[in-house]
């Protein structure tokens, strides 16, 4: 495929792929440029919003310190949680939260309609207990269990502003500087961004609408750092990805035991197509996973054959406001995977 020409048919502006061969960034490719109309090219250094993928980042951080027993994965998080409570009701009769339901979408909870849009400039930043309490236009109706955890899947960034919650009380520091010591540092993700209050520099790419025009706000913050906060380039997700699957191999470097890092990848629930912070796929000959972004000005996705060491991070900053597998991500993905 002709990628310049497949950008130019959805109008995306900029675009960067690391493909991973056998554990290791073989190639990186990129095209267009960090904002439309200007000379500023992509290059092996953009940063992109990546949205969504925020996710497998916090579950990698839970894996790390589940690995390191200071959290369990099965535990009620009220046990931990103490800056703010899950609400006991009918729902939590039988059973609790855990962090395993809440990084598999599991938890019962169900995230109100209009809630978790990007960061409003007028509002600002809010402590994430009064987000949680309803007490803010990101998320106007308290967060409460609605069905039996465990019972149903509900994709919910609800679910990770509690995992947040439930970190910043235990290891009693920001989100972002937990990030950096325990996940950026180690790796080498020099390029990565989790700080809320993100400082652009010149590498940072601004979001474009679907006909390819600039975004007013030109760079939407998500202020949920552990579901949507990341901004990062193709090649650092890429750090991270090859960081599970070496795990996996017993490799790690963050110390993430092979238990916890096939725990990632293992289906949660009895749903086949959830792990911890991924998704999973088991139609072709080996076990796919899976991450997607899509937010205001962006889309990405991460997929990965974890047994084999191969995989692809396809990271874009323009929304084309359909799917990822039904655009110009879609199409690489396909190519990559047919070959």
């Amino acid at each position: 495929m002709n990628i310049q020409e497949r950008m130019l048919h959805y109008h995306v502006a900029g675009l960067s792929i690391a493909y991973i061969h056998r554990y290791k960034i073989a190639n990186i490719q990129n095209y267009g440029f960090l904002e439309a109309e200007t000379d500023k090219q992509v290059n092996n250094h953009t940063i992109f919003s990546a949205c969504s993928m925020s996710k497998f980042l916090t579950a990698m951080l839970v894996a790390k310190l589940s690995s390191q027993f200071v959290l369990d994965l099965d535990e009620d998080v009220n046990k931990r949680l103490s800056a703010w409570q899950v609400r006991e009701n009918e729902s939590t009769k039988d059973k609790s939260v855990t962090l395993r339901s809440l990084l598999s979408h599991q938890s019962g909870i169900i995230d109100p309609d209009g809630s978790f849009t990007e960061l409003n400039r007028l509002i600002g930043y809010r402590p994430m207990t009064e987000i949680l309490e309803g007490k803010t236009l990101y998320c106007p109706t308290p967060i409460e269990v609605s069905t039996e955890p465990g019972s149903a899947f509900h994709y919910s960034d609800a679910g990770y502003c509690i995992i947040q919650q439930l970190l910043e009380d235990v290891l009693e520091k920001p989100f972002h500087s937990m990030i950096k010591e325990h996940i950026f540092d180690p790796l080498k993700m020099d390029q990565s961004i989790i700080n809320m209050k993100i400082a652009y520099t010149d590498d940072c790419s601004t979001g474009h609408n679907r006909d390819g025009r600039v975004l007013k706000g030109k760079y939407p913050i998500y202020p949920y750092p552990a579901a949507a906060g990341l901004w990062t380039t193709s090649s650092d997700f890429a750090a991270l990805v090859i960081e599970l699957m070496n795990s996996i191999q017993g490799k790690s470097t963050l110390g993430l035991s092979p238990i916890q890092a096939n725990e990632v990848i293992s289906m949660q629930g009895g749903k086949d197509w959830t792990g911890l912070g991924v998704f999973l796929n088991h139609s072709g000959n080996e076990l796919e996973i899976s991450s997607l972004g899509w937010g205001a000005g962006f889309q990405c996705m991460m997929a990965a054959l974890p047994h084999s060491g191969n995989g692809l991070v396809i990271m874009t900053n323009t929304e084309l406001g359909v799917h990822q597998m039904k655009g110009l991500i879609g199409e690489i993905y396909q190519s990559w995977i047919g070959k």
